[in-house]
This record gives C-alpha cells, structure tokens and sequence, in this order.
C-alpha cells in the first residue's frame, strides 16, 4: 500500500510557507502523496442557524486545487498528488479537461483527479451550475474529458455539451489522467468499473460495511469484464489514539485490498480523530510518529 497525507490547511494555514514545510517534510519521512479537499463557495453561516456541516464555511480555508498542486509540483519531488475529491458538476467540464491536462504535465505526471457529484446546493447556485441533475451530468462530464485528453481534436454532442471539433493542448503524455470517484452509493460504483481507475471510499471505518463495499465493487468489476485488480482503492487513517490501534487499522486496510492509504488528521469524523494540536510542528510530529508505527506493514 501506498501512504498518503492530506494537508491540514485549516490548521496550519494557506501560506505559502506553511503548506511548502509541511508538503517537503511529508517526501522526507517518507509520504508518497498529498491530498486536498474542493470547495468554491462557504456558507456565512450566520444567516444560517440551521447549518450542521461542519465545513464548506466562509471562515474555512480551501485552494484551488489546481492551483495548490501546481505550486506544490514545483517544491516538492513527492510522487502523487491526489484531489479528494473535485466537485466535477459544478464545474465547467472543458475547463476541469483543460486544468487536470495542465497539472499532469507540469508536474510530470503525478496527478490523480478525484471527483465526486457534491453535496452543498449552495455552491451550484454560485457556480450557475444544476445541482438536481448532477449525477447524470457527470457521467457525461466524464466523457468528454477522456476524449479531450486521448485525442488532439474532438466532436461532441450530448445532451448538456457540445464541442465542435476542437481540442485541448497541452494533453497528457499517457493519454489520459487517472480519475479516481469519490462517493458510496450504488451509481458510484458503477461509474467507478466503467470509468474509474480507482475508488476514495473516505467515509468507511474499519469494519465487515468496508469489507462488504469492497467485495461488492470487485463482484461489479467482474460481471461488467473488467479485472477487480485494475480498481485501486484509497481509503482514510488519522493519527489520533495509540500506535497498536494504528498498526491494527493498516493490517485490516491491507487484508481488504486497499492500495492506498491517506493520514487524514485535521478533522473528526465518523471512524476519523482529529491530533490534538494544530500547529505545523505538530501535524509534522504526528506524521512521523505514524509513518514509523507502521511503515513495515504496507
């Protein structure tokens, strides 16, 4: 298994400095990738009382995450850099084909676009984009960015694009970026066997839900023809609580399959707990003290 860390920006900040340390500090213990969360608009949560989401605020810090990884491509040699995940359909799809082509190039082809269908209506309004028919949309999103990055020149016409053969360029050197879907509901898994090359499970525990997810998704793979082996899996660890808890969470993630494994220790939810501290020396502390708990089972 591959081990990632997502950056705790909401805690150590949206300086350059600050996300610079902490992004070469995790290459230097030994961290493969680095993820980031999206989201455009926040919510003045003071004109809503009824607000429960404990993100997506005004007073929550998110880059682009174009922009942050096309930063971080350039001081830090780290080998992955992951969105987790990209609100696709309240964006503009050429734009997103055109931006996701950009990063790969730039950074040399260490970029994986996760993307999910979105949740906060809010931002869609902002966006002028639907929120009601986001699922549908997405797939043909989809679609079209695999065209635009295999192909220098593409004619679409669906039911909301139309592209009247044109192209982007720079195109990825491979063909293609790796997309990656975030989300657990059934539609999910079956555009992440058609599509996907891999599948951000982020919301699962340890537990018999995860297991039974993931046998699902291979048993998908396997009617629809496609090897169960070509699907990663990236799913979500913190730092909180004791080394033995740790180390027994990565054997579990290991005998499910999961090929990756992102520190998430910014926030707390469902199986997830935030590190007590929330200075960079501190999210620094709890990265190593992780990494050396359990490099020899991944």
């Amino acid at each position: 298994m591959k081990l990632g860390v997502a950056l705790p920006i909401v805690d150590i900040g949206g300086e350059p400095d600050a996300i610079r340390d902490f992004a070469q500090a995790a290459e230097a213990i030994g961290y493969q990738g680095l993820a980031a969360p999206d989201h455009v608009l926040g919510v003045n949560v003071a004109s809503r009382p009824q607000w429960t989401q404990g993100r997506a605020r005004s007073t929550d810090l998110y880059h682009d995450p174009f922009v942050l990884f096309g930063f971080l491509a350039g001081v830090t040699r780290i080998e992955d850099f992951s969105t987790q995940v990209l609100i696709l359909p309240q964006r503009q799809t050429v734009l997103v084909a055109k931006q996701a082509a950009c990063l790969d190039v730039l950074s040399g082809g260490r970029f994986r676009l996760g993307i999910g269908v979105g949740w906060n209506e809010v931002e869609f309004v902002g966006l002028n984009e639907d929120f009601h028919n986001r699922g549908r949309r997405s797939e043909e999103q989809v679609e079209i960015m695999r065209a635009l990055w295999a192909d220098p020149h593409v004619a679409f016409k669906g039911k909301w694009h139309t592209i009247d053969d044109a192209g982007i360029n720079p195109r990825p050197a491979s063909g293609g970026v790796p997309l990656w879907y975030g989300g657990h509901a059934e539609a999910t898994l079956r555009r992440v066997v058609r599509w996907g090359d891999g599948w951000m499970p982020l919301a699962y525990g340890p537990g018999e839900e995860a297991r039974a997810a993931f046998d699902k998704l291979r048993r998908m793979a396997e009617e629809a023809g496609r090897d169960p082996a070509t699907i990663g899996i990236d799913t979500r660890v913190s730092a909180a609580g004791e080394e033995a808890g740790w180390r027994e969470d990565v054997r579990f993630w290991k005998s499910c399959g999961a090929t990756h494994l992102t520190l998430a220790n910014y926030y707390q939810s469902g199986h997830l707990r935030r590190i007590e501290g929330r200075s960079l020396a501190d999210h620094i502390a709890a990265m190593q003290r992780y990494r050396k708990a359990v490099a020899d089972l991944l």
